[in-house]
């Protein structure tokens, strides 16, 4: 089997999985994710190595099936793994791939628990995926996600969390869309894993900066 028909069964996996996620985590997040994901690649010096893209291009398709944000039932943990044995993806690049999806989620890594290779191909989807959640993208998706939760959109007397554990950051309870930018979203940047991210991570970061202070001042009636 060709490895472009990999993709488009990984690519069909993706739409049927992700199908009731709302939008930001749906499918269009997850070929921005590819398509960064490959750019950066091509940053990093990877474009030479097929071995090394195929890697990259299927743990970006795959990273996030069971999503424990969305996730349905437990069993949805074990898709990717199934789909990877029944496309006959070797050994060496499915445990490659598992580990990438599995270590990349900022809650690891708040508990320490990121990827111990941190290989080069950890580092583009990783960023990719980070990339996708900052900027203009990355407010747009905060907010959509805030949504869907019915969450305030800010309240001055909830303060953003400091020093977050893994256990604290899953719990969602009366936080607010506006307090994950310093929990989360403004730290991004300085965690980039490539060089090709963190340059561009600048202008995404500089953007919500930007955004943030003309939130708070219309918030607060100045502008």
């Amino acid at each position: 089997m060709g490895w472009r028909e990999t993709v488009r069964k990984a690519e069909e996996l993706v739409e049927k999985v992700m199908k009731g996620n709302d939008a930001s985590h749906d499918a269009a997040h997850v070929w921005r994710v590819r398509d960064l994901a490959l750019s950066l690649a091509s940053e990093e010096g990877l474009s030479s190595n097929p071995h090394s893209l195929h890697i990259v291009e299927l743990a970006a398709l795959l990273h996030d099936i069971g999503d424990y944000k969305y996730a349905r039932n437990p069993s949805e943990e074990r898709i990717v793994e199934n789909f990877l044995e029944e496309e006959g993806i070797d050994e060496e690049k499915k445990t490659k791939i598992l580990g990438i999806i599995k270590g990349m989620g900022f809650k690891d890594e708040l508990a320490g628990h990121a990827n111990g290779e941190m290989s080069p191909e950890f580092g583009v989807v990783q960023d990719a995926d980070r990339l996708d959640a900052i900027g203009a993208i990355g407010i747009a998706r905060c907010f959509t996600f805030g949504g869907s939760r019915n969450r305030v959109l800010h309240d001055p007397k909830i303060l953003p969390r400091s020093d977050l554990s893994k256990e604290q950051y899953m719990k969602k309870d009366d936080q607010t869309t506006i307090n994950h930018f310093p929990e989360k979203l403004l730290k991004l940047k300085d965690m980039m894993k490539t060089k090709a991210g963190r340059s561009r991570a600048e202008r995404r970061h500089k953007f919500m900066e930007e955004f943030l202070k003309e939130f708070y001042e219309e918030w607060e009636g100045k502008a």
